[in-house]
């Protein structure tokens, strides 16, 4: 099954010092049979898209915290992580495409990294500042929620990782 993790660009940098992924909280999203009841028409690619953008949304939130923190020394770039596992377990009290996974994601397992260009960092910023209110309803914070979700996410081969890392 193909998971989406969602991660921080500190996380990305671990993630290549150690040689493995620790999902925050073990949770992922991935194409569940939830998330694909909640669609009415989509095919598995488009259905795999709707999950990675939830862990888009999700690394949004983790932003929040980092920024909230003072981290301000990397950049500010939703990071996604797609690994390939079936060790997971479903989340029915989450979002439709959530699930658990445990432990430790090695590199082995890792499809792809979808990060954010640095043309993004601006409305990344803005959406992370405002994550909170649009998932209260706030229709401004969504707004800026919507900005950045605007901005498609880059592909990388988890043998280019170390390379972007390097280059920041």
């Amino acid at each position: 099954m193909r998971i989406y993790l969602p991660a921080t660009w500190p996380m990305l940098e671990r993630m290549v010092s150690t040689g493995t992924f620790e999902p925050l909280g073990g949770t992922a999203f991935a194409l569940t049979p939830k998330l694909r009841e909640s669609y009415v028409a989509g095919d598995d690619e488009e259905l795999e898209y709707a999950a990675m953008s939830e862990a888009a949304r999700a690394s949004l939130r983790l932003l929040s915290v980092e920024i909230g923190l003072g981290e301000t020394s990397t950049p500010v770039r939703r990071v996604v992580v797609a690994a390939d596992t079936d060790d997971v377990t479903l989340r029915p009290d989450l979002d439709d495409g959530a699930v658990r996974v445990t432990g430790a994601i090695g590199m082995e397992k890792i499809a792809a990294v979808h990060v954010d260009l640095p043309e993004a960092e601006h409305a990344v910023g803005e959406a992370a500042g405002a994550i909170d209110k649009a998932d209260l309803g706030d229709l401004d914070a969504e707004f800026l929620v919507g900005e950045a979700e605007d901005h498609d996410l880059a592909w990388y081969a988890p043998s280019e990782v170390a390379f972007l890392v390097q280059l920041g």
